[in-house]
């Protein structure tokens, strides 16, 4: 892989990640409501599920799963449905009830654990029928068919992970920022409302990605 070639998917990677999606819309909500250092958990799980998508477009399985509309369809509803089952969870979540909701044994009580925020994560990723339309549309582009596979997609895969973790890292730190603003139980509702109907929205969008939009690249 020459460097003009990698420098190229950086970019791109730097475009895909940046646009606000369902990973960075997750990233926000657990940045602001347990913080950038439990929201690296949720962060982490993310990138296991994008690493899951880019090895299901780099193997061919993408393609694949492409050309059957059956199993496009199945996944595409499954990753709608978990979006949605999000957000509905996430608008109707009552915040702590806590005499002093700073005190942080009280607001650990209410953290999920590591192994569902890493769940929870995962998911949201590896259930999106969009991460894997545009990688199955976007890997081609940058892979040398007379090279060897594993080594490029090695490359990409880490790139694209760093890139990811990055941005979301990002978003979360911003959203942290306003931790101070949000800590009274009327503000918790309102940002529980406001992640949880964005979070439907972007489950219900998934309802309408096309198959038949990338079979021809």
């Amino acid at each position: 892989m020459t460097f003009a070639t990698w420098f190229s998917f950086f970019c791109a990677a730097c475009l895909i990640a940046i646009s606000p999606g369902s990973g960075a819309i997750l990233s926000m909500s657990h940045g602001l409501a347990y913080g950038v250092k439990r929201a690296s958990v949720t962060i982490l799980g993310l990138q296991l599920g994008l690493l899951l998508v880019l090895v299901i477009a780099g193997a061919g399985v993408g393609s694949l799963l492409l050309a059957s509309e059956t199993a496009f369809g199945i996944v595409k509803i499954l990753g709608a449905l978990y979006l949605i089952y999000l957000g509905v969870t996430q608008f109707f979540s009552k915040p702590p009830v806590a005499s002093d909701i700073r005190d942080q044994a009280a607001d650990r009580l209410h953290v999920p654990s590591f192994y569902r925020r890493v769940l929870t994560g995962f998911l949201t990723n590896a259930s999106n029928p969009k991460g894997i339309v545009f990688m199955v549309a976007v890997l081609p582009n940058f892979i040398n068919s007379q090279a060897a596979l594993l080594p490029q997609l090695v490359i990409l895969a880490v790139t694209m992970v760093i890139v990811d973790t990055t941005v979301m890292h990002s978003y979360a730190l911003l959203a942290s920022s306003l931790q101070n603003l949000m800590r009274d139980a009327k503000a918790q509702v309102l940002q529980n409302r406001l992640f949880g109907a964005v979070l439907v929205l972007v489950g219900a969008s998934l309802f309408f990605v096309k198959r038949e939009a990338t079979v021809t690249v």
